[in-house]
């Protein structure tokens, strides 16, 4: 959450209309009757007003820490290829000049860092549902339906009969959930694949050879494209 995003929120809005005014004017009174010239009081005062102001602005949220040894493969190459990617990127903005393009250039790796977040909860789901799966095995699952069938064959009964659908439920979930692994995979890969593109640009972009704006825009929809896909990862717990 930048300053700007913090600065329009409802708790910057009270903070603005609220005691903090009266401090403000309190302390530039104090020090214009003490002695200090008007308009130097009333600055002081002013600074007073907006310190606190600022004080009460939502913080933005804390980054997370991103450790992909924690999770398994092939959640853990997927991550450190982002966080490779992103090394870079900060290598080559780094080697820019000071000045306008440098700082829209920074501005572009705090985006790029957001979506190196987003794929971090991504790949964390994706390994909790990998887990899960393994938590089911299907392998053991299958060879008891097929127990399990053929004992209901052979001395038909509603009980044989509910612990076969039972069964049948949890490879069928264990079946849902892999194809969301698998689909989650393929959608990270892509991602990477338009990270790395992006990154190899980027000497482009500080030269001035690429539109910055453009170069920009096309960082924000990659970012797009993982907020959607985190959401959609996240919408499976309750799935």
């Amino acid at each position: 959450m930048g300053f700007r995003d913090r600065f329009y929120t409802p708790t910057t809005a009270k903070a603005l209309l609220s005691w903090r005014i009266l401090v403000g004017v309190g302390v530039g009174a104090a020090l214009a009757v003490a002695g200090l010239p008007i308009a130097a009081a009333a600055a002081a005062g002013v600074g007073v007003y907006a310190a606190t102001v600022v004080r009460a602005m939502p913080r933005g949220a804390k980054r997370p820490t991103i450790d992909p040894f924690v999770l398994s493969e092939p959640w853990r190459q997927l991550i450190q290829g982002a966080q490779g990617s992103a090394r870079k990127l900060r290598s080559t903005v780094s080697g820019a000049d000071d000045g306008p393009l440098r700082s829209t250039m920074e501005g572009i790796v705090e985006q790029l860092e957001h979506g190196l977040d987003e794929a971090w909860e991504i790949a964390k789901r994706g390994d909790e549902i990998d887990d899960a799966v393994r938590q089911l095995d299907p392998t053991a699952l299958r060879s008891k339906l097929d127990t399990l069938r053929g004992r209901a064959e052979a001395s038909p009964s509603p009980d044989a009969d509910a612990a076969v659908a039972s069964i049948e439920r949890q490879l069928a979930t264990a079946e849902r959930l892999k194809q969301q692994s698998a689909d989650t995979v393929a959608a990270l890969q892509r991602t990477q694949t338009q990270l790395d593109e992006l990154v190899a640009r980027a000497s482009e972009v500080r030269i001035g050879a690429v539109d910055t704006e453009v170069y920009r825009q096309e960082v924000d929809d990659l970012v797009i494209r993982l907020e959607a896909l985190h959401q959609a990862v996240e919408e499976t717990r309750s799935a």
